[in-house]
């Protein structure tokens, strides 16, 4: 018997080893009987069977706290302690800087209130700067002469949001004024006169009166006596009431808009000429802004109109309403960019 619980404690330490004082414990070694092994086994299984069982029943008390629409997201709260990412909105050089910071600080307030994030006003000299804004993600929103629309849709994917109406209508015109003494009846009358532009790519500005120019088989630097830019179309009507220039074309909207706030220009300007209709410049949505943010502006513009909070915003910029406009409705404008492309304007 001694021998065997000593064999037993030898078992199970090991006291010394080569690597001289380090000692390695183990527990000593139990030999089951098969009914031991038996007995365990089906303990084992037992307890697998009751585990898959509870995985496999339904959980019918279970509450569900909450569901999600995805037909109807809803912009998050801002965190606490958090500021809103401004609403970037670019307004394209149709009216003057001042101008444009008066006309539509009542409608860029209204977004920021309804929208409940601070918007940001942004501006620039020509078109073009800001169509670079939109293709580049610079600003979120922004609204457009036609031309600059049909430049940005057709080079990177400017995106049409809506469109204002006017008196009921989604057209413009390009006019010709001269001054009320002024002899000049037509377009051919304007030989070696001064000329005023707009913009450099603006449709009633500088592309139809360079297309009357070149009906007329002449080219504006062989046509006018001299010709330069306002970079807005009310600095354009004040070029030609002040005798700075002996002509313009100006946008349709702008010049009633600014006859209805000072009569007293009807007196001192006459149209001699109205070019046929154009699509009217719409509110465009740069490719970078998110889908959730195009459609809550987009749905927001579209209301206005019916909305009483909404009233002094937009009779601020003369419009009746935001409505949504198809792009075929700038196809003529593009005819004739076919014949005076704008990369071809001197």
């Amino acid at each position: 018997m001694q021998n065997q619980a000593s064999g037993q404690h030898e078992a199970g330490c090991i006291q010394s080893n080569e690597f001289g004082d380090i000692h390695h414990w183990t527990m000593p070694i139990r030999f089951a009987t098969f009914t031991e092994e038996r007995t365990a086994m089906n303990k084992t299984l037992l307890v697998i069977l009751v585990v898959l069982l509870a995985a496999c029943s339904p959980f019918s008390e279970t509450q569900v706290a909450g569901s999600v629409n995805l037909n109807d997201l809803q912009p998050l709260p801002t965190p606490a302690g958090h500021d809103a990412v401004p609403l970037r909105v670019a307004v394209a050089a149709v009216i003057s800087p001042k101008g444009t910071v008066q006309s539509y600080s009542p409608l860029l307030l209204y977004l920021e209130e309804k929208l409940n994030r601070p918007v940001e006003l942004v501006q620039r000299k020509t078109y073009m700067e800001v169509n670079e804004l939109i293709e580049h993600g610079e600003v979120d929103v922004a609204f457009v002469c036609t031309s600059a629309y049909i430049e940005g849709h057709d080079t990177f994917g400017m995106e049409l949001l809506v469109a204002p109406q006017v008196n009921g209508k989604t057209v413009y015109n390009s006019v010709l004024i001269v001054p009320s003494s002024s002899t000049a009846q037509s377009m051919k009358d304007m030989r070696g006169k001064v000329f005023a532009f707009t913009d450099p790519i603006s449709l009633s500005g500088r592309v139809y009166p360079t297309y009357l120019v070149h009906t007329l088989g002449y080219s504006p630097d062989n046509f006018f006596a001299r010709t330069f830019f306002t970079y807005s179309h009310d600095e354009a009507i004040r070029a030609v009431t002040s005798g700075v220039a002996d002509g313009a074309a100006v946008d349709s909207l702008v010049f009633e808009f600014a006859l209805a706030r000072d009569p007293s220009l009807a007196e001192k300007l006459r149209v001699i000429h109205r070019s046929p209709d154009f699509g009217i410049p719409p509110v465009v949505i740069s490719p970078f802004t998110r889908p959730q943010v195009k459609a809550d502006i987009q749905t927001l513009l579209l209301a206005m109109s019916t909305d009483p909070d909404a009233k002094d915003a937009l009779a601020s910029i003369g419009v009746d309403s935001f409505v949504l406009l198809d792009d075929s409705a700038y196809d003529e404008v593009r005819e004739l960019y076919a014949i005076i492309p704008t990369s071809e304007l001197p």
